[in-house]
């Protein structure tokens, strides 16, 4: 007899709640192996293959590609067993007082690789029965609405219930309502059983800012202004893009670090003539490549190990300062998906040859789209390297929690003073963003000038090896 059993989008970590369905691997009535991939979603930070923990038949997906399911929902139902017997009802479970226990614990489907993390709400199992719509999904492939009140339920008590809950896993989607005022209460969930998602909550805040212009809307007999009317004409033809994936999680990460941190930026023009000179005299020998980025990364740990109060984060709870022991460091990677910035482990440990290797495999996997969360989050200093983009300076927003960023301009010939004569030198712009909350100015100043000194005369980093 085989046993059908529901498997729910995992706890992907690193603090994700949700995630959308970009292409399925798996077609209903495919036979799975256990831990094999069977559906690609995109999350705030990167594309995941999901492995799914059961093996058997497919017998039903939920969620067409491009939906945005929270973690917790369903995402397919799979046939344990025999499937040579029509019979796929569910089996009790052997031990109900082991299976309660578990589900106490939270530990619920967790994404192989990522770990345990309780979820921040957990919905109720409902497992699938004979004949329903869970192992026969409509074409939609929605679960169906839930089943009218038992004998045992008076109205009352339903009507209570319906009036308390309100179907949300997702914080981010209390969050958006909140800002734009939407009462989840009067929202239809178009999720799985009736789950609300992020397009109900701004699908209620478009309805809900229609209805406010249509109020102030100015009387028919009344002749709007030119700029009433350019402007109404404008909004007509405008396109709307939702703020979701990865612009959706750095537009959230920047909003809030400029709410939060008191950011200052100072900035220096740097002779990087004797450096691009090293770099090539570097790469001449043979052996491993050495990339300016790389050599520009080993600079910014050995001004680290010397003014360590900017490897910090700011814990506005305890009001205290937490100086971090290690740098991991952040480098912005360009990318088609956009923006993003992955973290090399412990940079301070590496040479420049290792920091070289270490980025080019990280940016090649930011271009495929294949890093994994873990490799996005939990940097303490970001290198922004905006000369790429043929720009000379920036103010950049600092990577909420980190305390400091160092910006580089592109690197062009410029006339320069050199050894007291005028002279065509590769000249750069450097340009360092730090939380004043962790340092004074002098303490930034120390740090840019120091990098600028490394830039200008290599040497000078020979002395901190």
């Amino acid at each position: 007899m085989a046993v059908v059993r529901e498997f729910t989008l995992p706890d992907l970590g690193e603090g994700l709640t949700e995630a959308e369905v970009v292409r399925w691997l798996v077609d209903v009535g495919d036979v799975v192996a256990v831990d094999q991939p069977v559906v690609e979603v995109e999350t705030a930070k990167a594309m995941v293959e999901v492995p799914c923990p059961y093996g058997g038949v497919v017998t039903a997906r939920f969620g067409d590609e491009g939906t945005e399911l929270p973690v917790g929902a369903p995402l397919l139902t799979v046939a344990v067993g025999d499937p040579a017997h029509s019979d796929l009802a569910p089996a009790p479970p052997a031990n109900p007082a082991a299976t309660e226990s578990a589900e106490a614990e939270g530990s619920g489907n967790v994404l192989v690789g990522y770990g345990t993390q309780a979820p921040a709400a957990r919905r109720r199992r409902v497992r699938p029965e004979v004949g329903s719509p869970r192992t026969n999904p409509g074409p939609a492939g929605r679960a169906p609405a839930p089943p009218p009140p038992t004998a045992s339920q008076t109205p009352s008590q339903t009507d209570a219930s319906a009036a308390t809950a309100v179907a949300v896993i997702s914080p981010l989607v209390r969050r958006l309502a909140r800002e734009h005022g939407v009462d989840l209460r009067q929202v239809r969930g178009t999720g799985p059983d009736g789950l609300i998602l992020r397009a109900d909550v701004e699908g209620a805040a478009r309805a809900l800012e229609q209805r406010a212009e249509n109020e102030t809307r100015p009387a028919p007999h009344a002749a709007p202004s030119t700029h009433a009317r350019r402007t109404a004409g404008a909004e007509t033809g405008a396109e709307r893009l939702p703020l979701r994936g990865v612009r959706g999680a750095v537009a959230e990460k920047l909003s809030r670090s400029r709410r939060e941190i008191p950011d200052a930026t100072c900035w220096v023009d740097a002779d990087a003539t004797e450096l691009m000179a090293a770099r090539r005299a570097m790469n001449a020998g043979g052996g491993e490549k050495v990339s300016l980025l790389a050599l520009l990364a080993r600079i910014c740990t050995a001004a680290l190990a010397k003014y360590p109060e900017l490897n910090a984060t700011v814990d506005t709870e305890a009001r205290e300062i937490v100086r971090l022991p290690g740098v991991h460091l952040g480098f912005a990677a360009q990318t088609e998906r956009g923006l993003v910035v992955p973290v090399v482990r412990d940079a301070h440990t590496r040479d420049a040859v290792g920091l070289s290797l270490e980025m080019a495999r990280l940016t090649e996997a930011a271009r495929t789209g294949t890093l994994a969360p873990a490799q996005l989050t939990g940097g303490t200093f970001t290198l922004n390297n905006y000369g790429v983009f043929g720009v000379d300076g920036s103010t950049p927003i600092l990577n909420h929690p980190e305390a400091a960023m160092l910006g580089v301009g592109r690197i062009v010939p410029k006339p320069w003073v050199h050894d007291g004569e005028l002279a065509v030198r590769q000249v750069v712009q450097l340009s360092f963003t730090f939380d004043h909350r962790v340092c004074d100015g002098g303490t930034a100043g120390g740090f840019l000038r120091y990098v600028a000194d490394c830039v200008e005369q290599p040497a000078v980093l020979l002395r901190s090896l």
